[in-house]
């Protein structure tokens, strides 16, 4: 959008210029080339195994469900880039976390606790830039292919980024942070930065924002089919559960309560975005609450992603990604499961640097 040109979405909330034609004179317009492809049918659904819609009218993005050669000549008339904000920090805890259930329960407890252990029996603590290397060369090969991307770390360690042959038009852009003692701090203080940047810099660079955990890689292509205002990644361990099953934060204390009879689905923290509008109001909404939950002396049971999954509540997301944007081999590889695009890596070390 022009510097000039007036967000429609503000119209209620400032005084609209005399000259209202100005505003329909500068619209975009997006026209498609003749393409040749595959008529929808309207009583053959292209996936009737998965919900593809919610009751908002929301899509759910499955492999089959969208035609991207479609989309890709809307987006790319649009010329957008994309912001990737990944978080490469030092974490003081040894334990490194799995996210799928542990038990052979769908449903069952979030997370756990691993303990890599090395050669001499010692706890050995995580090294984020070997997660940070192998997520920026996946993504090089399947994140947004053919668009600009800025690559958004934020580090403690910005000496220790390492050094990836980018394409033209994307670049890494290190964002210098402070480490924290507690590694749960760290996990909570992720709405506070991605907030703040939103306002003084990524608004002014990028028109969209993706957040992912570190410990990831691409494995297969993740396009502008996820790119909508406001989106978030159905949870690999609860996509199928009820919502008694999800792990929301259950204590009235805290601002991330979700009482039981609420709540759509759950929502995995490690992928979520939208335009940079739309994120800033979920981070520094997110944040605020967080700052209160701190001041009560409470914090939320699984951190930021309780406080995600309250707001999608109360906010819902515009488009929602299957699991196949979030996945774990470890879980299997189920039939409904036709792509495995965001796999989570290995917690040993020299697996890792082996791959």
């Amino acid at each position: 959008m022009s510097p000039n040109t007036q967000d429609p979405d503000d119209f209620h909330n400032i005084n609209l210029p005399t000259n209202r034609t100005y505003l329909l004179e500068n619209l975009l317009e997006i026209e498609l080339p003749r393409m040749i492809y595959a008529k929808p049918q309207v009583l053959k659904p292209p996936r009737n195994d998965v919900l593809m819609m919610t009751p908002w009218f929301a899509p759910i993005v499955w492999e089959g469900t969208y035609n991207l050669e479609i989309l890709n000549e809307q987006f790319k008339q649009r010329n957008v880039t994309v912001g990737l904000i990944i978080f490469a920090i030092k974490k003081s805890s040894p334990n490194a976390w799995q996210w799928w259930p542990p038990s052979s329960e769908k449903g069952a407890s979030k997370c756990s606790p691993i303990w890599t252990i090395g050669s001499s029996g010692e706890s050995q603590k995580p090294r984020y830039v070997v997660f940070l290397k192998n997520l920026l060369e996946t993504a090089e090969t399947y994140f947004m292919v053919g668009y600009k991307v800025n690559y958004y770390i934020f580090t403690d360690r910005p000496q220790e980024v390492p050094k990836v042959e980018l394409k033209e038009g994307r670049n890494v852009v290190v964002l210098q942070i402070q480490n924290y003692s507690r590694w749960q701090e760290i996990v909570l203080r992720r709405m506070e930065m991605i907030h703040n940047f939103s306002q003084k810099q990524f608004i002014n660079e990028v028109d969209y924002l993706v957040s992912v955990d570190i410990d990831m890689r691409f494995n297969d292509q993740v396009g502008v089919e996820i790119l909508s205002d406001l989106f978030g990644t159905l949870h690999p361990g609860f996509y199928g559960s009820e919502r008694q099953s999800f792990t929301y934060e259950r204590r009235p204390a805290s601002q991330a309560y979700v009482p039981h009879d609420e709540g759509d689905f759950y929502y995995a923290a490690a992928f979520f975005g939208g335009t940079v509008k739309e994120v800033y109001k979920l981070t520094k909404k997110c944040h605020e609450a967080i700052m209160v939950d701190k001041d009560n002396g409470i914090e939320a049971i699984w951190q930021e992603e309780s406080h995600l999954n309250k707001y999608f509540i109360y906010h819902k997301p515009t488009k929602i990604l299957s699991p196949e944007y979030v996945w774990d081999d470890n879980m299997g590889k189920p039939q409904i499961l036709r792509k495995r695009r965001f796999l989570a890596v290995p917690k040993n070390h020299a697996a890792i640097r082996n791959k």
